[in-house]
């Protein structure tokens, strides 16, 4: 099988050491196989995603001589795509609208004394999962704010979750588990998918089957694992990298202007110099 990765950063600020040693991983499994190494722009954010960001990328990528293979694809010129999935999942009784404010799901999460933390942080309280259909129509009609989330206990009925698992180098087949996630959110109202719903379809569509990102993005892997089996798409080999971290042993972030691939540039360094700081050659 040709291996074919990925590296999806989001055009919000510049590229880090971060980003590069997990781009070079990507970049070197794949072409060590003879496969392909994409690249992608996950650029739904409109409040956040700027041009100059997304021309920088490409200019750290060239400079770095991390070469992707063509085309590029921007998840905002596929907002179609995302919006039919959605239908899909709404037809089978999978999401619904959540009406509820930041503030109201903490005080509902501060009146009981067992609301659960999950991966992400407190998990919703189910508030609007079984809203009348009346009054769901109602505050549409008042075009209130939603998010759609996803009925985590309709979705797990819907799969054999006892049979899906998902394979991650080094540590062979895990168990999927997304039932700490609670309904996540899977659209709003003003952005017309997740994360976890985009990048899920876009790895299938693209035909990506080897996925390497951060350990951070761990968790998300049992999510996207439900999703694929709600949506009938193929489940990639996973491999979840440790992460960089400044002399401090803090991670790196987007915040951290010293170790942008940029700055380090106009500092003088080289491209082999960099590629070093990430023990890639």
């Amino acid at each position: 099988m040709v291996t074919i990765t990925r590296f999806a950063p989001s055009p919000t600020g510049f590229l880090h050491l971060g980003h590069v040693y997990s781009a070079s991983l990507a970049w070197r499994s794949a072409r060590e196989s003879g496969g392909r190494f994409i690249l992608r722009m996950e650029d739904i954010d409109k409040t956040r995603c700027r041009p100059e960001f997304e021309a920088a990328i490409y200019e750290d990528l060239t400079w770095l001589g991390l070469e992707w293979d063509p085309p590029v694809r921007r998840q905002s010129e596929h907002l179609d795509d995302y919006s039919a999935l959605l239908e899909k999942l709404s037809d089978r009784n999978l999401i619904y609208p959540c009406f509820c404010t930041r503030k109201e799901i903490a005080a509902e999460i501060a009146r009981s004394n067992s609301a659960p933390h999950g991966p992400e942080g407190p998990v919703y309280p189910g508030i609007c999962r079984d809203m009348p259909e009346a009054e769901r129509q109602r505050r549409f009609e008042q075009d209130e704010p939603y998010a759609l989330r996803l009925n985590m206990v309709n979705a797990i009925a819907a799969v054999k979750l006892e049979t899906m698992r998902f394979h991650e180098i080094g540590k062979g087949y895990i168990q999927c588990n997304p039932e700490p996630f609670g309904d996540i959110v899977l659209a709003r109202k003003e952005t017309p998918t997740s994360y976890h719903l985009a990048v899920t379809f876009d790895d299938a569509i693209q035909g990506v089957n080897h996925i390497i990102r951060g350990q951070d993005l761990f968790p998300s892997t049992h999510i996207h694992r439900l999703l694929q089996g709600l949506l009938d798409l193929p489940t990639p080999t996973y491999f979840h990298h440790g992460l960089i971290s400044d002399g401090k042993g803090r991670r790196l972030s987007k915040r951290d202007k010293d170790a942008t691939i940029k700055s380090l540039r106009e500092y003088g360094y080289q491209p082999e110099e960099v590629r070093k700081m990430v023990d890639y050659g």
